[in-house]
């Protein structure tokens, strides 16, 4: 019986060739014209519009809202089509167990043959029961190559020796960027993976033995791992001389983060399981550039669907441009919240850029009119000395049915003084009033599962409705 191999399942020189790397990306692209770039879209787009008619999920979800094959003309024609989310994907999954409907591959017995080779892991579940993600081989490896093209934009080198804090297991994240750093850049890769893959303080002697000069992963655990080392004996920027942090640093500031790893420059990036890497930093440092030849990101009003205006925040909706051979991604709701950068660029690149994450709309609270995203916390609280930045959100109903929120701030010397001084920072910069709880270093970690996860819980819902 013969099938086709990982590599032989698509066309890698025409992958390079449509996706450049290194200085040929910012040849193509800084020289590139809005007009081009959409011409180059519209053509992809109908390409995967094709394939979306293919599959069972899709012919549903569009039927559904009587739209038919010859609808769809053209990228201008997105709107007509539903958004989707992780609810709809959990659906055909337990309509179609255990893959689901979404994917477009025969699965069952003598029909592997048949199809691409197949590549299946699970999201975090961070706001649930993790969900299936399944790639083929040509979406899998363009995914890759974003985030070792973006890393080697920022600056990362031939020389650089990554430490990856990603998770591992059935979750994709820890995965994929192993496979990004190893296909796309000549750097050495440490796959250490969350504290209890692999110990904190393990990692930091890792770190030490192998000459880690970047760090990649989730900015909560990077930093927490910068006391660990220091708890160690080893001092960042001294024993464990990392210059370069490419992480999500979602709305904090960054200085705090840089600082404890001995200056060392964070640049932040966004993505999601389903869809890769969105958009990142460039070397400006200044908005997230949009990997637009990849990916087409609208951003639409939380509430109505509709764009919202430049500057304005919206749910990041987005459809891969590049997947269409499995699991198409066309107008997938992340409910991430950013919002477009108004101004131009300092590198003349073509893309557009966001803000970067702001907080996910359906972790939004809503406090006496007033929506409150908890991600925002993060900002509001760094470079304080006497908090180690560690925060977690509960979320209570009284017997009025009125809703309440305690935001749990580790304090190193917490006081009443001290408590009062923080409710009235939070409450300037969220815009209403939240109780606050003082906790010592380390005593959130129980709640937000930092050690464990690749994201830490930030909202603990503990209404009961």
């Amino acid at each position: 019986m013969t099938y086709p191999t990982y590599f032989e399942a698509f066309d890698v020189q025409a992958m390079l060739a449509d996706y450049p790397i290194g200085d040929a990306f910012t040849k193509r692209y800084t020289g590139m014209s809005r007009d081009a770039l959409r011409a180059m879209q519209n053509g992809q787009f109908l390409k995967l519009m094709a394939r979306g008619w293919d599959i069972p999920f899709y012919r549903r979800l569009w039927s559904a809202k009587g739209i038919e094959p010859g609808d769809i003309r053209s990228l201008d024609d997105i709107v007509k089509l539903p958004t989707y989310d992780k609810s709809d994907l959990m659906a055909s999954i337990a309509g179609h167990p255990p893959f689901g409907d979404f994917h477009g591959l025969p699965f069952g017995k003598g029909e592997g043959h048949s199809r691409p080779p197949a590549i299946l892991h699970t999201t975090s579940g961070t706001t649930g029961k993790p969900q299936t993600l399944l790639f083929g081989p040509k979406g899998r490896e363009v995914g890759n190559l974003l985030v070792g093209r973006m890393a080697r934009w920022q600056g990362l080198t031939p020389d650089d020796v990554v430490h990856s804090v990603y998770g591992h297991g059935m979750i994709n994240g820890g995965h994929y960027i192993r496979e990004a750093f190893a296909h796309f850049t000549n750097a050495v890769f440490l796959s250490a993976g969350t504290g209890i893959e692999t110990r904190s303080a393990t990692q930091v002697q890792l770190m030490a033995d192998f000459g880690a000069t970047v760090v990649v992963g989730f900015v909560d655990y990077i930093r927490k791992l910068a006391e660990v080392a220091r708890e160690a004996g080893l001092i960042p920027g001294e024993h464990i001389k990392v210059r370069m942090i490419t992480g999500h640093l979602g709305t904090e500031d960054r200085a705090a983060t840089e600082a404890a790893w001995g200056g060392a420059k964070a640049y932040d990036w966004y993505g999601v399981g389903d869809t890769g890497s969105i958009a990142g930093e460039g070397p400006d440092r200044d908005g997230l550039y949009i990997w637009e030849d990849a990916q087409y990101l609208e951003l639409l009003d939380v509430d109505s669907g509709t764009p919202v205006a430049r500057g304005e925040k919206g749910d990041m909706v987005v459809t891969c441009l590049y997947k269409d051979d499995v699991a198409p991604c066309i107008r997938f709701n992340t409910h991430d919240v950013s919002a477009l950068k108004t101004g131009t660029n300092s590198t003349g690149m073509v893309f557009d850029r966001i803000e970067g994450f702001l907080g996910r709309s359906d972790n939004m609270v809503k406090l006496r009119g007033i929506n409150v995203f908890p991600h925002a916390i993060g900002a509001i609280i760094e470079n304080r000395p006497e908090l180690t930045g560690e925060y977690v959100c509960r979320l209570a109903r009284d017997a009025q049915l009125r809703d309440g929120m305690t935001v749990v701030l580790e304090h190193r010397n917490p006081s009443a003084e001290a408590k009062a001084g923080l409710a009235a920072l939070l409450r300037q910069g969220l815009g209403v009033e939240v109780e606050v709880d003082l906790v010592a270093p380390g005593a959130t970690a129980a709640l937000t599962q930092i050690d464990v996860r690749q994201k830490p819980l930030r909202l603990l819902d503990e209404r009961k409705l």
